[in-house]
């Protein structure tokens, strides 16, 4: 399947949008595939980083598990082309509002495009902790969410380096999968007494002192090997990433932020509303655990309240000018 054939032109002339969905993941395709069906006038722009690329296969999300996500991108943009939303590889740079109503959308190219409504679902970026051979073996024995994974590398040695945060919450939760779990505590502080008493009760061993990088044998984790010259034998190693979302869009249009143990987010409603008028965001944007599933039905949340807002919208002005 060729994923970009339902890619077009962005003509800078054609008739303004009625939305433009910044992100083509699966927050901005769901909402795009509801917006198109809502026969709302609709662009995507997509500048091609989805978080879970480095995964093989995504899981979890019913129907569609064990699905790789390219080609869930790939399906995704077929469905949209098919109820006449655009799709075009892009970066969009900036966004300004636009009198009477509206935003004019800048791309990176050169090319411009306006919309009445945006929704930004441009994800974020997951940064390692700097140890060496982690990013080499990202998305494939060394992981994030056991959620995703777990079942996959059920019943195998794991590490987990703690999460600054919360030191002891990974390593707790991936126990469901494994018997044999260590945590590695890195440069994180010690867990508290209630947290080093369930780690005692899950059966989980805390390794103290600073990781220096895995030990890999013929494309395989073997082991985590301390500074201090140690070697822990490991199979699988999940990671707490630092969550750094891709928001500038949004927090160059205003948007409030709140802090989070996982990094400063834009704030929104139920429905995805920021606080600037015209804007919704989904997905990762607005949070570091939305899954693929969480995602979608976020984009789908999104999209519905902007279409009722275009619609009243239309309506009102009806009235106000005595139109049917």
């Amino acid at each position: 399947m060729d994923e970009n054939r339902n890619e077009k032109t962005v003509d800078t002339e054609h008739r303004p949008y009625e939305v433009v969905v910044v992100g083509g993941g699966a927050a901005g395709l769901s909402a795009a595939l509801v917006l198109g069906r809502a026969r709302r006038g609709t662009l995507v722009i997509d500048a091609g980083e989805p978080r879970n690329a480095p995964a093989a296969h995504m899981q979890g999300y019913l129907s569609r598990d064990g699905m790789s996500p390219a080609e869930f991108l790939a399906v995704g943009r077929e469905e949209i082309a098919a109820y006449g939303v655009e799709w075009t590889e892009g970066r969009v740079t900036a966004a300004a509002p636009d009198a009477p109503e509206g935003f004019t959308v800048s791309l990176a190219d050169g090319r411009t495009v306006r919309a009445r409504r945006l929704i930004v679902t441009t994800g974020l970026v997951d940064v390692l902790p700097e140890i060496g051979g982690l990013a080499e073996r990202w998305g494939r024995d060394v992981l994030h969410c056991p959620y995703c994974h777990g079942w996959e590398v059920r019943d195998r040695a794991f590490g987990v380096i703690a999460h600054p945060a919360l030191p002891a919450h990974q390593a707790l939760v991936v126990s469901q999968w494994s018997s044999d779990v260590t945590l590695f505590l890195h440069t994180a502080p010690e867990p508290s007494a209630e947290d080093t008493a369930r780690l005692a009760a899950a059966g989980v061993t805390v390794v103290t002192g600073e990781v220096a990088d895995l030990a890999v044998e013929g494309d395989r984790l073997t082991g985590v090997r301390m500074r201090d010259g140690r070697t822990v034998p490991r199979e699988v190693l999940f990671v707490g990433t630092r969550t750094v979302p891709r928001d500038g869009l949004l927090t160059a249009l205003g948007a409030a932020t709140h802090e989070t143990p996982f990094g400063r987010f834009v704030t929104v409603d139920e429905t995805g509303r920021t606080s600037v008028p015209g804007v919704w965001a989904a997905g990762n944007a607005i949070g570091a655990h939305e899954q693929v599933v969480n995602a979608a039905s976020g984009g789908y949340r999104a999209a519905v309240a902007v279409n009722a807002e275009l619609l009243m919208a239309d309506l009102d002005r009806r009235v106000a000018a005595g139109t049917r």
